[in-house]
């Protein structure tokens, strides 16, 4: 570059070949696109979700170590990171679904779903019936010619129903349809989902796989190389593609996950049964209570009940706001997923699209408090509560 002038130069910066051995942590491209000396290689590139990376709304280099590090635990095909978790949701039920066809999806879901299911419905007229997450039989009741797919979800939001995977997806599947199957709650840590004959995983990797709560991203699993190809062109005209840097704070967290998850749950554990016996609270909603009604599923599925859990204070909204005001440790916040403990009002926030008959059908109370279990000592988190309550 000595030859030609400063403006040139400081364009066209020089980059140094690592021979001999590799980074230890994954780089980040941090670049729009790559450069090719062959227009024939660029052209075959730009069609080829496994050649030479030609733009980063089509992948990325750091965006790919991400999208193989989660298919592989996922036991996957291929992935599809996006960015944002309702990004993911969106490429995949866009890319599958068409004016006029239906989908079935569980009652329990998580109220941003719910919100896009119905505007799928107005806007184009895909009907959905929703189900029990773990009832076959009314599944394959719900099934009608113009039905495309069934939509689930491992642990639910915020009342953590377990889906019967095995069930559900052996139903889809006699009858021809896809199962997609949202597993954010329980990461490839508590369950991988197409080990049970689910065809597509979607995450927010804004949770538990980046798990600082410093990212917003998505991520779909598929487990068909050909279906995963077919969304992938349909995902690089959507645009919804993931940020390489927001790609790298997500390759980081997943380092760390299987410790964080099981303290998560050990948290969670401790929290849930302290507070099913306190009089302030009528009922608590975690999987791993024998009260909850999806504790021997979980038992089977399940090797942990997730960070993620409901319970309801006998005060109704009125206690609700009171309890939220009073904890001084959780934090009064959305999302979940990270290192620090949060509580939220689902009526009034993830699910406030939700009238009052749907919010009941899915389980949800004036005075439901949904609380995501961070990794703090439990004591401390008890205290906490616990003075909350009084």
């Amino acid at each position: 570059m000595t030859d030609y002038r400063p403006e040139t130069r400081t364009v066209h910066i020089p980059q140094a070949p690592v021979d001999g051995s590799r980074p230890m942590t994954v780089p980040i491209y941090q670049t729009s696109g790559f450069s090719f000396s062959d227009p024939e290689v660029m052209a075959d590139a730009m069609g080829n979700p496994s050649g030479p990376f030609v733009y980063s709304r089509y992948t990325n280099p750091t965006v790919r170590s991400l999208e193989l590090a989660v298919s592989g635990l996922e036991g996957g095909a291929g992935a599809i990171a996006t960015g944002s978790g309702m990004g993911a949701i969106n490429t995949v039920l866009l890319g599958l679904l068409r004016p006029g066809d239906h989908l079935i999806a569980q009652q329990a879901l998580y109220g941003g779903t719910s919100a896009m299911l119905g505007d799928l419905a107005d806007r184009f007229g895909i009907g959905v019936t929703y189900v029990p997450e773990n009832d076959p039989a009314a599944l394959r009741a719900a099934c009608r010619p113009e039905t495309k797919l069934v939509y689930l979800e491992t642990i639910s939001n915020p009342t953590a129903l377990v889906a019967d995977l095995p069930g559900m997806c052996a139903a889809a599947r006699e009858l021809g349809l896809l199962s997609v199957v949202d597993n954010t709650f329980a990461t490839p840590m508590l369950c991988r989902p197409i080990e049970h004959g689910a065809d597509v995983v979607v995450h927010s990797t804004t949770k538990y796989l980046s798990g600082h709560t410093d990212v917003i991203g998505g991520l779909a699993v598929f487990a068909d190389a050909g279906l995963y190809e077919r969304i992938w062109r349909f995902s690089i005209e959507l645009g919804a593609a993931a940020d390489p840097f927001a790609a790298w704070l997500v390759v980081r967290g997943l380092q760390t996950l299987a410790l964080r998850m099981e303290r998560h749950c050990a948290n969670a554990d401790h929290l849930a049964t302290r507070l099913a016996a306190h009089p302030a609270v009528s009922a608590v909603h975690w999987p791993g209570l024998a009260s909850h009604p999806s504790y021997e599923l979980a038992r089977k599925l399940l090797p942990g009940f997730g960070g993620v859990f409901s319970f309801e204070l006998a005060g109704g909204r009125a206690a609700g706001e009171r309890f939220m005001k009073a904890v001084r440790l959780a934090m009064l916040a959305p999302s979940l997923g990270g290192v620090e403990t949060l509580v939220m009002h689902p009526a009034t926030t993830s699910h406030r699209s939700l009238n009052a008959e749907e919010l009941a059908a899915n389980g949800i109370g004036e005075g439901t408090v949904r609380i995501a279990v961070g990794i703090e000592h439990p004591e401390d988190l008890w205290a906490d509560l616990s003075q909350a309550l009084a």
